[in-house]
């Protein structure tokens, strides 16, 4: 099994101008303590689920590029970048020049998108229907995928055109970056992931998170893929710490209140990863709420071992 550090809160202090050197200080940290996984959410405002809507928030390609140049080893991603946010020939320029500043390590994660009011406020269009949104996200990967791989791209969709377009220079990573499709839609989502992605991404409890696995192996066969060619990623938010009556300070203090994270102690925590583990999550990938960097440090130091050299 292996594991992911996943940054999904840009508080890092008072001063908004010292928020890259915190997030490249996280980063660094992660790929010298035994992570294998870094990646940033592709929003412009904060999401309800991890913080208020007016905190500070990076852009999360820019960050990603400037992350790529100052590691050396762990593999990079957005969790996961909306269909809609930008023109997706354009997106394949980006992902492709991040590749190469991070020399082929970039994991390419896509998703249709959700946060309505994300959209409102920055004048995207929101198609009501997840269904047309989905449909927009296939198209796109399509689109991506030719652009990485033809001298010259001519794409007419639905929703997407390209006209006798270049990209060069191509991606570093060949055939091309590894394809990330979060999200555990059923009928649709996971369906696509069987078609085009070489890993998925879902969140939910273990067994919720071992149905989805089951109904994508049957989507595989359908679609006459191998099922094992597909990563198996899992996503999840923890507040560790020592002993309860730790747990229960640090809950204060970061004044967690509702916020649907997993609060455990260690041994409660490893509890945990082992049912990720058996229920088939090849990487986890770890937020630590409020950005608490005892949780980070005790994964590392704790639970990671017990893992090591686990088949998943």
């Amino acid at each position: 099994m292996k594991f992911g550090i996943h940054n999904s809160s840009w508080l890092f202090g008072p001063d908004p101008a010292e928020i890259f050197d915190s997030v490249k200080k996280k980063a660094l940290w992660a790929e010298n303590n035994g992570f294998t996984w870094f990646s940033v959410m592709d929003h412009v405002i904060q999401i309800p689920i991890v913080g208020a809507p007016d905190e500070p928030f990076m852009e999360s390609w820019t960050v990603l590029s400037a992350l790529a140049a100052v590691t050396s080893k762990i593999r990079l991603a957005t969790l996961v970048t909306s269909v809609a946010y930008r023109n997706p020939a354009h997106m394949a320029k980006m992902a492709a020049t991040v590749d190469l500043i991070s020399r082929g390590r970039l994991t390419f994660g896509f998703g249709a998108g959700w946060f309505e009011e994300e959209y409102r406020q920055y004048g995207w269009e929101f198609p009501e229907k997840p269904a047309t949104r989905i449909r927009q996200m296939e198209e796109a990967v399509r689109l991506i995928l030719a652009m990485w791989k033809e001298p010259r791209t001519t794409f007419h969709g639905r929703y997407f055109q390209a006209e006798n377009a270049i990209l060069e220079p191509k991606p570093l990573q060949k055939p091309r970056p590894p394809l990330m499709i979060a999200g555990g839609g059923e009928q649709m989502t996971l369906r696509t992931v069987a078609r085009l992605a070489d890993a998925c991404n879902v969140a939910g409890p273990p067994d919720a998170v071992r149905h989805k696995y089951a109904v994508l192996k049957q989507h595989c066969e359908s679609q006459g893929r191998n099922y094992d060619e597909i990563e198996r990623t899992n996503i999840i938010s923890f507040l560790i710490a020592r002993s309860e009556q730790e747990l229960e300070a640090k809950k204060r203090a970061l004044n967690i209140g509702a916020l649907p994270i997993f609060g455990g102690t260690v041994s409660q925590a490893t509890d945990l990863i082992g049912a990720y583990h058996d229920a088939g999550v090849q990487l986890l990938i770890s937020s630590a709420a409020r950005n608490d960097p005892e949780t980070h440090a005790l994964l590392a130091s704790d639970i990671m071992p017990h893992f090591k050299g686990n088949p998943s």
